[in-house]
């Protein structure tokens, strides 16, 4: 094994102390690079090769995206830089060795939070292509100033921006789960303010439980505000308060939680397990912190109140509300507009599809599956002409079919003792959160021959 001899500074101690205080100490990464320009990546020392793949794996992993796209971005580098890869990786940490000859370098690599970063995977997926298909000779330093690059590029959009697109999400939502005008204006307006509040949060590092919570409790007290406000002016029904499940809809962790599922499908049992504990802990949080709302300023979670409209009038708004609150949600994920679009279209057809299966009287867990499977495969169709990876147009596209509305109404009626109405809205969530990913499975196993095989 090789190990790095540190090299002293000479700060003393209480220099020290009057540094940033980090729980997640920053990786120095340049001190590993000793090589120049001159000098061809394959050449370069075996801890400079091994620094560099895992920068790039953690790297990927901050992007939001799988254990099974990490390792397969690290072994490509690992290959064209002339070495051996193994790694175990987690929702934030990566424990990885890197093998040339008889010798073999490690590292366990940690991130301080999880997030979602279409935009920043879309760059990173990209080197690592032209790193493996370009003729040209790397090298390390080269390699390094590429991911600073990448790593310093701002969000494409504001808090203002964000704020925005999850109240067009959460609108649209609120039509597809049977909310008319009302409800969709006071969910733009609860969950623009919520969000907008939590993305100021976590730019000033609080903790994800905080951020969760205070953005679930603004969202639903703005709702509330909206819907009251309107209901003195203009007397309308109080069965409208119902949307006020869509104001806190943007909460729901669709990302950590379709990709679970999707590394337990190629047991990849540590990630997929950790972002499924992620994604529970956000849920519950959110709909606990939601019901409390809910508690205190008197909302009930009632059932819509009834639309009537011809069936192709129908069809056309909620292919219309599904780009929609695709698009928005793709936002939030930092997509580009383009790529947002794409998604969009993705997500239009196939969650439409998948409410017409269930207007048919097919069983909730089947229409989640062929619906995530129409999006899986158009997805690989489309992929092909746009270049984007795979999973920043298919996951965004069926997180609108996330039943967030059934589990919230599972954690409202177990707060209010109905225990049996409880478990079976519970039962009717786990039913189509289980097929969403199977949907996305299947697609992936019948169009990537990389994927369905285990070597």
């Amino acid at each position: 094994m090789i190990s790095v001899k540190g090299e002293t500074t000479g700060m003393t101690a209480t220099e020290n102390q009057t540094e940033e205080y980090r729980q997640h100490m920053e990786m120095p990464w340049e001190q590993f690079v000793q090589s120049n320009d001159d000098v061809p990546a394959k050449k370069a020392a075996l801890i400079e090769r091994t620094v560099t793949v895992g920068r790039i794996g953690l790297m990927i992993l901050a992007c939001g995206t799988g254990s099974w796209r990490v390792r397969d971005a690290m072994n490509i580098v690992a290959r064209s830089l002339g070495l051996t890869c193994t790694a175990d990786i987690g929702l934030m940490t990566i424990e990885y060795t890197c093998v040339e000859g008889a010798h073999s370098y490690t590292q366990v690599l940690s991130l301080p939070s999880s997030g979602v970063n279409m935009t920043r995977l879309n760059r990173l997926e990209g080197l690592v292509k032209e790193i493996e298909l370009s003729n040209r000779q790397w090298t390390v330093p080269e390699i390094h100033d590429r991911l600073s690059q990448i790593e310093k590029e701002k969000s494409s959009y504001t808090a203002i921006h964000q704020g925005l697109a999850a109240g067009l999400a959460c609108a649209a939502f609120v039509f597809l789960l049977g909310g008319g005008p009302i409800e969709m204006l006071c969910s733009f307006i609860g969950a623009g303010i919520g969000n907008f509040i939590r993305r100021q949060l976590i730019a000033r590092k609080m903790m994800l439980l905080v951020c969760v919570s205070i953005a679930v409790a603004v969202a639903c007290l703005c709702y509330a505000g909206a819907f009251y406000l309107i209901h003195a002016l203009f007397q309308v029904s109080g069965r409208h308060e119902a949307g006020y499940i869509g104001a806190m809809l943007f909460i729901i962790p669709g990302f950590p939680f379709i990709t679970s599922g999707l590394d337990m499908s190629k047991l990849d049992m540590r990630s997929g397990l950790e972002r499924l504990s992620y994604a529970i802990l956000i849920i519950l949080v959110g709909t606990l912190v939601g019901w409390l709302m809910a508690v205190i300023v008197g909302l009930k979670p009632e059932n819509f109140i009834a639309i009537t409209m011809s069936p192709a009038l129908l069809m056309i708004l909620r292919l219309i509300c599904s780009f929609f609150g695709v698009f928005g949600f793709s936002i939030m994920f930092n997509s580009s507009v383009r790529m947002a679009s794409v998604a969009g279209l993705i997500g239009a057809i196939a969650n439409t599809l998948r409410l017409t299966l269930v207007d048919h009287q097919i069983l909730a867990g089947a229409a989640a599956f062929l619906g995530a499977l129409t999006a899986g495969l158009l997805a690989s169709i489309i992929r092909r002409r746009v270049g984007y990876p795979r999973i920043s147009i298919t996951i965004p596209s069926i997180v609108i079919m996330v039943p967030g509305l059934y589990l919230y109404r599972a954690v409202y009626n177990f707060g209010m003792m109905n225990v049996g109405t409880s478990a079976e809205w519970m039962m009717k969530a786990i039913q189509v959160m289980v097929f969403l990913p199977l949907g996305l499975t299947a697609a992936r196993v019948l169009t990537d021959p990389k994927w369905r095989h285990t070597n």
